[in-house]
């Protein structure tokens, strides 16, 4: 599917990881959102 998340994509999990207890019980829901850049210069940037 050649998914990419955004590194900031994972905001909202690191919110819910710092509120797990009070969240505890209740459904919640995290969007992770990204995809936006180039396979090709993706792999470029990480590389090097």
């Amino acid at each position: 599917m050649k998914m990419i998340v955004e590194p900031t994509g994972c905001l909202g999990f690191a919110a819910i990881r710092e509120h797990r207890e009070s969240l505890a019980g209740q459904r919640v829901g995290v969007i992770v959102s990204g995809g936006n850049v180039d396979l090709a210069r993706f792999a470029s940037l990480v590389a090097g």
